[in-house]
């Protein structure tokens, strides 16, 4: 597993070496828009992971509390059906 992260290290210095050359060719001919979509892609994909894990935390809080209740509301009818089954 680590040879294959180490080996892979070279690609990913040169893809990051070719954007660079590409978004500072194209700053110099007056281009911004290219480094802006670059710059908006990057927050994306630095987002998405944050995004996903809340999303997971925020659905799984709801369904506890759901769970939580429902047992509570069947805690209630058990306790008014047994009051009544005594008295």
């Amino acid at each position: 597993m680590v040879i294959l992260v180490v080996s892979n290290v070279s690609m990913a210095l040169a893809q990051c070496a070719m954007c660079r050359a590409s978004l500072e060719n194209n700053v110099s001919n007056g281009v911004v828009g290219v480094s802006e979509s670059l710059n908006a892609g990057i927050l994306f994909l630095l987002a998405m992971p944050y995004v996903s894990v809340a999303t997971i935390a925020f659905l799984w809080y709801k369904k506890s509390k759901e769970n939580e209740r429902k047992t509570t509301i069947r805690e209630f009818i058990k306790a008014k059906v047994s009051k009544v089954q005594r008295g």
